[in-house]
């Protein structure tokens, strides 16, 4: 498990990750009354919530997005899964600090948040909700970036900030969700199936077995859910498998083009420059540069 704590304004932001072979407990505390978000990119974490002699069991997975309020009167336990890499990243700030925003954004939690900002117990849940395209594009640049130092700081700063935008304008949104809690869960699958699977995924129609959709749903509701059709999010996935295999320097470009599912050297490196602006080999050279 690995815990990157990083203070940003008024908040204290956590980008957990961990992909363990057996199942483990987190245990954590809240120092004073606090709001808080978390937004799992990835896996699946029973949260075990204690307080006034009661527990409640809450189960967070791939894509959902949650808030809250809680005080050091509440024990928070995490059992997270094996096999299920976890990702996520948690946002708190303390109800003081809230104070300190502009006006404009104190309106903002006022308005969607009161039953947070003005709690009536020790641990007070707010709204969960699958998150939207926009919000999950922005956990996987906070997940991914490359970026250190000042530059990093500046650059969370920003996602974090879009992060919350993308909440609360989901909860500023009127029209009712078109997909259905339990179609959402099986999309998420769908996308962690592909995931697992980038160098030979199962076809369209395999897939809608898998998860228990029909091809038509899949294909329509997978764009609807995360804002691209599944064979481009496929090819996505394929690109930054590949970004990350190049980074680490371990394998060569034929083997890692190989190894996301591509035959072809030459469409590889193609599709390679096409997504980042430079080629493969580019990246690779860079790596033993850095080595040096």
């Amino acid at each position: 498990m690995t815990t990157d704590i990083v203070e940003i304004n008024n908040f204290i932001v956590l980008i957990e990750q961990s992909n363990a072979d057996k199942p483990f407990i987190q245990k954590c505390e809240i120092d004073g009354d606090a709001v808080g978000f978390a937004f799992y990119g990835s896996g699946q974490v029973s949260l075990e919530i204690k307080h006034q002699n009661q527990t409640k069991i809450v189960t967070n997975t791939t894509g959902i997005a949650i808030s809250f309020f809680g005080n050091n009167k509440v024990e928070f336990a995490h059992q997270i899964e094996p096999e299920k890499p976890l990702q996520s990243v948690s946002i708190f700030s303390k109800l003081k600090n809230l104070q300190t925003l502009s006006k404009e954004e104190q309106e903002i939690f006022n308005i969607y948040l009161p039953d947070l900002i003005n709690p009536q117990a020790d641990f007070v849940e707010g709204p969960k909700f699958y998150m939207t395209p926009d919000m999950q594009n922005a956990v996987h640049k906070i997940m991914t970036t490359q970026y250190t130092g000042n530059t990093r700081q500046m650059f969370l700063k920003s996602q974090v900030n879009e992060l919350l935008a993308h909440f609360f304008a989901f909860l500023a949104t009127d029209k009712k969700e078109s997909l259905s809690h339990e179609d959402k869960s099986k999309l998420f699958m769908a996308k962690e199936i592909i995931e697992k699977n980038i160098s030979s995924p199962p076809s369209l129609s395999e897939l809608s077995k898998l998860i228990g959709l029909n091809n038509s749903k899949l294909k329509k509701n997978f764009k609807e859910l995360f804002g691209v059709p599944v064979f481009k999010y496929l090819q996505e996935e394929r690109l930054n498998k590949a970004y990350e295999m190049l980074s680490a320097g371990k394998e060569n470009v034929q083997e890692v083009a190989w190894y996301v599912g591509y035959d072809s050297l030459s469409s590889f490196s193609n599709a390679f420059q096409s997504k980042f602006g430079v080629r493969p080999t580019e990246i690779k050279q860079q790596f033993f540069s850095n080595k040096s």
